[in-house]
Order: C-alpha cells, then sequence, then structure tokens
C-alpha cells in the first residue's frame, strides 16, 4: 500500500473530534441519544442522514469514537485540503470508482476504525429516500456494522448572523440507533447481494428516523438551506 493510498491515522481523527467538540457545543446545543450504541472498540461504520452542512462536524463532535468521514472533493479546497486530510477525513470522487478512497475507507475499518458516510451521496433532504450502493459494499467487504444515525433540527430554522447556519444555541438532536450487520452472513459480494444488503440497509435507516423523530417529537418538514 503507497502512503497515497495508506488509511489516515486515528490520531488526526481524534484531534478533528476534539475540534468538533469545542465548535458544535460553543455554537449550538447538541442533544445526543443513544450515543451507547456505538461499538466502544472495533469496526464501525455510522450512517448518517444529510440535509446540512453542519451535520457532519456535528456527528465528528458528538460521535463517542473519532470518526473518518468520506467526503466530497469538492470541498478540499483551499486550505481545507490539508486542514480535512490532517483531521483524519477521506477525499472521494463521486463521479468515478475512487479507488484510492475506497482503499482508504477499508483501511479505516481494517485497523478497527469508524468511519462516517452520508449514504445518500449528497445533502437533500435528510430522508435517506434513495441510498448509493458505496454504504453496502464497504459493510459487506469491511464486514463492519452499521450503526443508523439521524441528524434532526439542523434545518428547521436558520441563523439572523450566518443565514447559512442554524441559530446559535439552538437545540440539534443527534440519535443513535442499533448496530445491525448490512450482509446475509455469507459474505457475498455479488451485485445480487449488495442490492439485497442495500435494501437491507435503507429499511434499517428509514425505521431509525422515523423512530428517532418520535424519539425528539420532531417531525419531518422542509429543508431551510
Amino acid at each position: 500500500m503507497t502512503e497515497a493510498t495508506a488509511a489516515p491515522a486515528l490520531r488526526g481523527a481524534a484531534v478533528g473530534r476534539g475540534i468538533g467538540i469545542g465548535l458544535m457545543y460553543g455554537l449550538f446545543k447538541p442533544r445526543v441519544l443513544g450515543a451507547w450504541r456505538v461499538p466502544a472498540a472495533g469496526p464501525v461504520i455510522l450512517a448518517v442522514n444529510h440535509a446540512h452542512n453542519i451535520d457532519g462536524p456535528m456527528l465528528m463532535g458528538t460521535a463517542p469514537r473519532p470518526v473518518h468521514f468520506l467526503i466530497k472533493k469538492e470541498a478540499f479546497v483551499g486550505p481545507l485540503d490539508p486542514f480535512l486530510r490532517g483531521i483524519g477525513q477521506l477525499k472521494v470522487d463521486r463521479t468515478t470508482v475512487d479507488r484510492t478512497a475506497i482503499t482508504q475507507a477499508l483501511g479505516v475499518l481494517d485497523n478497527g476504525g469508524v468511519l462516517g458516510i452520508f449514504p445518500e451521496g449528497t445533502r437533500g433532504e435528510g430522508d435517506f429516500a434513495s441510498l448509493r450502493a458505496g454504504l453496502a459494499y464497504f459493510a459487506v467487504r469491511g464486514g463492519a456494522p452499521i450503526v443508523p444515525v439521524a441528524v434532526l433540527g439542523s434545518t428547521e430554522s436558520r441563523g439572523r448572523l450566518i443565514p447559512a447556519l442554524p441559530p446559535l444555541r439552538s437545540r440539534v438532536d443527534v440519535v443513535f440507533g442499533d448496530a445491525f450487520q448490512a450482509g446475509d452472513g455469507s459474505g457475498r459480494r455479488t451485485r445480487k447481494a449488495l442490492d439485497e444488503a442495500t435494501l437491507r440497509i435503507q429499511g434499517e435507516l428509514t425505521a431509525h428516523l422515523a423512530n428517532a423523530r418520535r424519539l425528539t417529537g420532531r417531525q419531518a418538514r422542509p429543508s431551510a438551506v
């Protein structure tokens, strides 16, 4: 494995977690539910709904373990490039089969780390309505359990000082669900097996999101950003 494809060090993600804690708890009022459901050790994938740009940083600052996120390459511009790399985040080209990103992500799991994925592929309604097959591949290939995560409240209103962000000191709920295996236990990675795993994942994530909304009292609302 070359230096370019090596998995990022845990130390960088730990620094990112520290920054996330400071920013998210300093700017907002996160309410974290079910964090104990994240396995304390070993590989795990956090599958997060994505409705707002703060969802990733919010999870980084509230998850009980450091997270290596797969982030679109468009975010790695200017000074953000070395910064994101320095805190253990992975650049992925969504327009092609990015083998470097795939190798790095699998390396995170092989090293017993936490891989964060937005399974919808891009920011949208955050309802898990459309999933890409990448999550199923990493879960089946890496043998890692998936923990569904719902970030709720980030799109309910705009801040007055910074309209692109939720209001300062507003509450954002982060709800972790029960870990589950995406595969059928056979270890198969055929197209059919991955399609079946994707359907299984979508069912689990959708059910978790509905439960998280009931638990927090937050209903589905149109995205404000």
